[in-house]
């Protein structure tokens, strides 16, 4: 299977833009540039994971960033 690319479009399903609703302080921000440059440096470990033909697929790092989003939402409380 080949891999696929990792571009946003922020406009199809949306209207109104994601990054004016996070708050610029929010740790999200920093975890989400901490996570990205993890990725960038994996890009050449994914890259040699993948074929040069067939259908492409859902892209490593959105797989990685979707799973982390639900792992640091899910996380309940220790009270």
């Amino acid at each position: 299977m080949m891999r696929g690319t990792d571009e946003t479009s922020e406009s199809l399903f949306s209207y109104f833009d994601l990054e004016e609703r996070i708050p610029r302080r929010h740790p999200l921000r920093k975890i989400k540039q901490v996570v990205n440059d993890a990725l960038a440096s994996l890009d050449g470990e994914f890259e040699g994971l993948y074929t040069d033909f067939g259908r492409p697929s859902i892209p490593p790092g959105r797989l990685i960033r979707a799973s982390l989003l639900q792992i640091l939402f899910s996380v309940r409380s220790a009270r």
